[in-house]
């Protein structure tokens, strides 16, 4: 198995039923004079899984046979959630938790930023309704936000569009 393949299969410690490739942090795996560099892009610069996804990088490389491995964050480009692949947002949806939208590609330079955060529909992920309601901004992690639907009842998280 290549140092590719080991790689992106290791699970994000936040959203477990996601691996780092799913998620769209895993940006680059190489293999050079027999040392494993492998480039992370973390959801946010403070996010308090980075050293974790490392240590679980590393041990899961190492336990394949590759003894020297180093990690390495990049926060350019910033992550944002269009990385995520399809399979991630399937995988997300069969999990309960709505994936985010798409956002499309940004201008070049700043983001203009606003104290409240757009209102969308999102769709229930246990029935497919748009009749859902934010409870929180905030759900398990920063990067979900609690909601319920008006259709089933069911509260579920929704990943942020960042």
């Amino acid at each position: 198995m290549t140092a590719r393949d080991v790689a992106a299969r290791v699970r994000d410690p936040e959203l477990p039923v996601l691996t780092l490739a799913d998620l769209g942090v895993l940006r680059d795996v190489r293999v050079a004079d027999g040392r494993v560099l492998v480039t992370i892009t973390p959801t946010y610069s403070g996010c308090p899984a980075v050293a974790e996804m490392g240590a679980d990088l590393r041990a899961s490389l190492h336990a394949a046979g590759y003894a020297d491995v180093e990690v390495r964050l990049s926060l350019t480009p910033a992550w944002t959630t269009d990385w995520i692949t399809e399979e991630g947002r399937r995988k997300l949806a069969e999990a309960g938790i709505a994936p985010p939208a798409r956002i499309g590609p940004r201008p070049a330079g700043p983001v203009p930023l606003t104290l409240t955060p757009p209102e969308r529909r999102v769709a229930c992920p246990r029935c497919g309704s748009h009749h859902t309601t934010e409870l929180s901004r905030f759900g398990s992690t920063a990067c979900k936000a609690l909601r319920r639907c008006a259709d089933c009842a069911e509260p579920f998280e929704h990943v942020k569009e960042i």
